[in-house]
């Protein structure tokens, strides 16, 4: 986000509206039952439609007070009781004051800070995201029902592929396969929104809050050698654009229904997006369904006349992204310059009156026009949601389930609880600041990894090697010295915001300054190989760490956000987890029943370590006295698991586990020479001739670091297909109209661009999964089913634009130690074996197709057509043939024997 137009205006707004905040406890809304003056209004009329309503409402303002609901501060409108509505809020990994809806003070100070969405992503858990945006958007209702948000639209999620390594945000995105990304949108947007997991649950179309995927469309560069966003053309294919960077936004369109969509900064082919008629009312809202409001990024509108020259006047901008279908405009420059352009006749108010509509649609779904929200149905959203230790707990939970296992030779990992010594070094080690990542609130409260590793071990020693995390200068020998002294060594480096951040994009893969020489250093003089943690949203080079056998563990933490430090502490040192219990036999006796006890003591941990028993339901909690005191649980969640005996012995839950990092790489970690290639070359798929690689795991041909994928676990697992219900499948039952076409190399494919239809149901099948834990720990773990189709590896196959694979399903499985466990994944050939041809059309081709699990494989064969239909066909023609035959030689002989 930026703002550079009309800067004194917007610090005038954003002073009033932090006052107001300030004073007020009570949320702003309209049509107030107890004024008179504007009860009686038809848009207040609750039991009318609110097309019906909206309406009303847009016919009652004039010119001038319609020009101003068109960007992000919108004044109130006193005369019609309507309060200033601010539609810039934020909350990409938790309600944020970055935006200008939310303010913090005295009551609600902070809001809960879930990690960084890079590294959530890594959990590959869809309803885990769901209750992270179910959290969020119940913490931001809280703050509006307690008087301090002027808005209820947050802008996020961000779900651009993560296509380039260098991109400074791609630490906000799900990653760069799209299939993730927008599953991620699905979940996040439904749980923000008020949905339920599975969708359709929103009753009478009303939000708890309004979530808005950004950007549309093809935005992944920031500001990289001097090529900014603002002014950038990036190239795009249609065959890329239908398979890589579209389908993120049709999910979360289609299958999310988002209620807001942002249009990017730069521009795609020669055209702004947010001035493409064709993308915003044709793709969105007609081919697609969106039926929400459209935001421009902030500034994306000035810029078009300004940066990119594509309008001739500030009029023609304003003109061009109202008739193109965006609806409100992030800075003032509609304010400015929409009535000039109506005066100009460049623009008819019926085209403002559009946009309105749209805009007050989306308020009074939030049901800011429905009198007090006190006794509306999110009114009894109280202040204790925020910060909750529920949603703490979900926090962590987040953070040591997207942590990912890089390394972990001879079994380094976990360290043992035992250790005397410990030395922990490096510049992020103490920063709490570091662990939330961009586009962050103020946490309800934070402990950064030093302090959680020294509850661990009480003689650790910490240096931080390097004053900043640039690292331009090291004290490397202190830090050596340090390190010579410890049983154990602990190294906390990577990125934070000076080094990878919006408006900044890396220019290489490798760590700043002096880190690899300090990291090297300090391994060397270790006295037993290092465990080295990196955090940072985006991939680093760290080939020489994977190679250097002093460095014997290694953990990419992301930005593991407010509880990120004790999560990266839990997992080093293997340490239990009161979240995730196992079950296990205990014979107790039932003597003492501690009704009102509601924590979980362990006996080994400091008070701080003493977790409550957060989102079960409890049946019974009691004592038993032996040399230390145990609190035990027994969870209602799983009654079966409850039996008590006429002894007096119960089977209760044990609420400890061993935790170990159970994360997956969301994107693919390259190597440096990759940025030898342009960051504004767009192409997805490779060209051997010119000795472009690809981009992502889906068309990457060359050397990786670590692959899309990737993660280790304290766990070994193996995977079994244990069936497959459909191994062979034709083109002629998948199209719905029975149509195929050949190709330029004679191969067979029929066109899918719906994935509903009758045909494409009928055509799903389940893979069914067996994955064993042969280790000793019980623990999550995300399994990841990928397609692979018959590729011709020589040049002119990969040429011909087929991905090298990619992702159908995952799933995130409990799985108990040295148990079996099955997971099933519907397959939609129609959505997971189609792939765009050049002429961005989505096809499924005739061939050879392997479901791919860890290192098992499955064929699956698609066909042209069904050749033994044909011949009973074929056969059912020649008997009716032949029947004919005999049919007419019979009535010949009637004939001939009438006559006779």
């Amino acid at each position: 986000m930026r703002l550079y137009g009309g800067s004194t205006q917007l610090l005038l707004c954003l002073t009033l509206t932090t006052i107001i905040l300030t004073e007020s406890t009570q949320p702003p809304f309209a049509c107030d039952s107890s004024n008179p003056a504007t009860k009686s209004y038809p848009f207040c009329k609750l039991t009318s439609p609110i097309s019906t309503r909206v309406k009303d409402l847009v016919s009652r303002l004039t010119l001038d007070e319609k020009i101003s609901q068109l960007v992000n501060t919108a004044p109130a409108i006193p005369r019609l009781g309507i309060p200033a509505y601010e539609w810039w809020s934020e909350a990409l990994h938790g309600v944020s004051n970055t935006g200008f809806g939310i303010f913090f003070n005295s009551t609600i100070k902070s809001a809960t800070s879930f990690p960084q969405v890079i590294l959530t992503a890594a959990s590959f858990d869809a309803r885990l995201w769901y209750q992270i945006g179910q959290a969020i958007g119940l913490e931001a209702r809280a703050v509006y029902n307690q008087g301090q948000a002027n808005g209820m639209t947050f802008w996020a999620p961000n779900i651009n592929v993560f296509r380039d390594p260098r991109w400074g945000r791609g630490q906000e995105t799900p990653g760069e396969d799209p299939l993730v990304s927008g599953k991620y949108a699905i979940s996040y947007v439904r749980g923000v929104q008020g949905d339920t997991f599975e969708g359709g649950g929103i009753k009478d179309g009303h939000l708890q809050a309004s979530a808005c995927c950004k950007h549309f469309t093809a935005y992944d560069l920031d500001n990289w050698n001097n090529v900014s966003r603002f002014g950038y053309d990036a190239k795009v294919t249609k065959q890329d654009l239908a398979d890589t960077y579209q389908p993120s936004f049709q999910s979360c369109i289609q299958e999310a229904k988002a209620s807001g969509i942002m249009c990017a900064y730069n521009r795609v082919n020669g055209l702004p997006n947010c001035a493409d008629q064709n993308l915003l009312s044709n793709i969105a809202r007609k081919q697609w369904g969106f039926q929400g409001y459209i935001a421009s990024d902030c500034d994306a509108v000035s810029i078009i006349y300004e940066v990119q020259k594509y309008a001739k006047t500030p009029e023609d901008a304003v003109s061009e992204v109202l008739k193109a279908g965006m609806d409100v405009n992030c800075g003032f420059y509609l304010n400015n310059h929409t009535k000039s352009a109506i005066q100009k006749k460049k623009l008819l108010e019926s085209d403002i009156d559009r946009a309105l509509t749209n805009l007050f649609t989306m308020r009074m779904r939030l049901g800011l026009f429905n009198g007090d929200p006190a006794s509306l149905p999110y009114g009894s959203i109280g202040p204790d949601q925020v910060c909750s230790k529920q949603h703490q707990d979900l926090a962590l939970e987040a953070a040591r389930t997207g942590i990912v296992l890089l390394k972990n030779s001879a079994n380094l990992l976990p360290l043992k609880k035992t250790i005397s010594s410990l030395a922990v070094i490096g510049p992020n080690a103490n920063s709490a600041r570091t662990l939330v990542g961009n586009y962050a609130g103020p946490p309800c409260k934070s402990i950064d990894p030093l302090k959680a590793l020294q509850r661990y071990v009480n003689n650790t020693q910490f240096h931080k090697g390097c004053n900043f995390v640039n690292c331009t200068s090291a004290s490397i020998g202190e830090a050596v010295e340090v390190a010579k002294k410890a049983d154990y060594v602990v190294l906390i480096m990577g990125l934070d915001q000076g080094e990878e951040r919006e408006n900044f994009d890396r220019v290489d893969l490798v760590l700043p300054g002096q880190q690899q020489s300090l990291i090297t250093a300090v391994a060397k003089a270790a006295k037993k190989p290092v465990v080295l943690v990196m955090i940072c949203g985006g991939p680093v080079d760290v080939s020489f760490a994977k190679s250097d056998p002093k460095i014997g563990g290694m953990l990419w933490g992301g930005y593991p956000g407010e509880s990120g430090g004790v999560a990266i502490a839990e997992i080093i040192f293997g340490d239990h987890n009161p979240v995730l219990p196992s079950c296990s036999s205990l014979r107790l006796p039932l003597q003492s029943w501690g009704l009102r006890e509601s924590r979980i003591f362990d006996p080994s941990a400091s008070s701080e370590q003493q977790w409550p028993i957060a989102g079960c339901p409890i049946s019974f909690l009691f004592t038993l006295h032996v040399c230390v005191e145990w609190r035990i649980a027994i969870h209602a969640s799983q009654p079966s698991h409850l039996a008590i005996w006429e002894t007096g012995l119960a089977l209760a839950y044990k609420a400890y586990d061993l935790t170990f990092a159970g994360g997956k790489l969301p994107m693919t970690w390259y190597p440096k020479e990759f940025t030898k290639i342009p960051m504004t070359d767009m192409r997805m798929r490779p060209q051997p001739s010119s000795g472009y690689p690809g981009r992502t795991y889906r068309f990457y041909t060359g050397p990786t670091v670590f692959r899309f994928g990737y993660g280790l676990s304290y766990s070994n697992y193996t995977y079994n297909f244990t069936s497959v219900t459909q191994t062979k499948l034709f083109l002629t039952q998948i199209s719905s109209t029975n149509a195929t076409f050949q190709n330029s190399d004679s191969v067979h494919y029929t066109p899918v661009m719906d994935t509903d239809t009758e045909p494409c149901e009928k055509a799903k099948f389940l893979a069914k999964v067996e994955i064993q834990n042969h280790g000793e720990m019980d623990g999550k773990h995300a399994v990841l089913l990928f397609v692979k189709q018959n590729i011709d590896q020589n040049e002119h196959g990969i040429e011909n634009g087929k991905p090298l694979m990619q992702l159908v399903g995952f799933e995130s499985v409990k799985t108990i130690a040295g148990k079996r466990v099955e997971v099933e994944f519907v397959v939609s050939p129609c959505e997971h074996f189609r792939t765009a041809n050049e002429d961005g059309l989505m096809v499924i081709e005739e061939g050879s197709y392997y479901l791919a699990v860890g290192d098992q494989q499955y064929q699956v064969s698609v066909l042209h057509e069904d050749k033994s239909l044909n011949d009973l066909k074929s056969n059912d023609c020649g008997l009716r043939f032949s029947f004919g035959v005999l049919l007419f030689g019979f009535q010949i002989y009637v004939l001939l024997y009438i006559l006779v």
